[in-house]
């Protein structure tokens, strides 16, 4: 079968970030000092080599670049400078827009100025449409209570509708990720092998495991802590939004974990921008667009939903409200531009993408009979 190439390929990852790529002669350290470099996922010369080659189907099919964690030993180990850690960024970004299928992650991976005009008509259209329910429906002076400018049963059903929109676009997309890594290359994977290996999904998720294992601890328990503080405030958000927005008493057994949630994005957003200013660290050296859009933009939402919270309590509803109406200004850009089509969905796709490798490692290990079975069972 003849193998189709991609004389252009490295240049069109270079619009995804990557830098230096052609200066790798493939001597094999960074796959050397890789914690997570294993057969037959060979971190990241792999790769490497194929992007070179301009090999644009067999990438689309890695999971390599997703099994990376960016702790920097490779690109520090590279005696070329041929930025191994970054090409495996920049790979993700580019998988990205491979597995979805609207074509909207492309677009704003290859232009900063399409995301930030959609974040800013998403965040206008959804000011100019709560404001106007808001005024309809209640007292922009009233904070709770029957009479409340943005009452929480309504903005909980909100909340609900864009976790479905959300849940929907990226379950596509992880669909075709599965075609691309799994079912267009054939790999037969018994109904028992998904189920036996589905726990690795919510673990993953959760704690970010796989990065324990790179030489650094700091960035993974940076990276944990953001993870942790995230999932908290989102489930305070989903299950427990009446008991947060009531008031203005704090109600401690719910109140408590929103600020541990919001002590923990304040100082894990705090320390990733400080790196990206100071560049001190290699993690930190290069930073695409798309990285600072998505850090300001939930730096703005997390300060305004303290405003809104501090005012609140402060007795101060209009303020509040007004805070309130800003912050949800980023919340909804957040949940609908940035987590399907730019930084956020890679916290999806990670998890995903070493729940695949396992299966692809158990299949290689399947007896050649039972693969038979399984492909005809397929």
């Amino acid at each position: 079968m003849a193998i189709r190439v991609n004389p252009q390929l490295i240049d069109e990852l270079a619009r995804y970030g990557a830098e230096d790529v052609h200066k790798c002669y493939h001597c094999g350290n960074c796959s050397a000092v890789c914690p997570h470099s294993e057969e037959p996922f060979v971190l990241p010369r792999k790769v490497m080599r194929h992007l070179q080659m301009g090999l644009e189907r067999k990438l689309e099919s890695a999971l390599d670049p997703w099994l990376c964690y960016y702790c920097g030993q490779c690109t520090e180990e590279c005696p070329r400078e041929a930025e191994p850690g970054e090409t495996m960024m920049s790979l993700r970004r580019w998988l990205t827009s491979r597995y979805d299928f609207t074509g909207i992650s492309r677009l704003f991976y290859r232009s900063w100025a399409a995301e930030l005009t959609a974040i800013t008509i998403v965040a206008l259209a959804t000011g100019i449409g709560l404001y106007a329910w808001g005024s309809t429906h209640g007292d922009i002076t009233v904070y709770d209570g029957p009479d409340a400018f943005l009452q929480s049963s309504a903005i909980h059903v909100f909340d609900w509708t864009m976790a479905g929109v959300l849940t929907l676009l990226l379950a596509v997309n992880a669909a075709r990720m599965w075609y691309f890594t799994v079912g267009r290359q054939g790999i037969a994977v018994p109904l028992g092998t998904y189920l036996k290996q589905a726990w690795l999904l919510p673990v993953h998720f959760v704690t970010q495991l796989r990065y324990a294992r790179c030489g650094k601890k700091g960035p993974w328990a940076i990276h944990l802590g953001l993870m942790l503080s995230y999932v908290t405030m989102f489930v305070l958000i989903m299950f427990f939004l009446h008991e947060m927005q009531a008031g203005p008493e704090i109600r401690w057994q719910v109140h408590a974990f929103g600020y541990a949630a919001s002590i923990g994005l304040v100082g894990t957003i705090g320390y990733a921008l400080h790196g990206r200013l100071r560049r001190t660290h290699t993690l930190y050296r290069h930073s695409h667009e798309s990285d600072w859009i998505f850090l300001l933009l939930l730096a703005a939402v997390v300060v305004t939903g303290i405003a809104q919270h501090v005012l609140h309590r402060a007795g101060l509803p209009l303020h509040a409200n007004v805070a309130y109406l800003v912050h949800l200004m980023g919340v909804v850009p957040m949940l609908l531009v940035e987590v399907p089509f730019s930084k956020w969905s890679h916290l999806a796709y990670r998890p995903l993408a070493i729940y695949l490798a396992a299966l692809q490692r158990d299949a290689l290990t399947v007896p050649a009979g039972a693969r038979a079975a399984a492909r005809g069972a397929a």
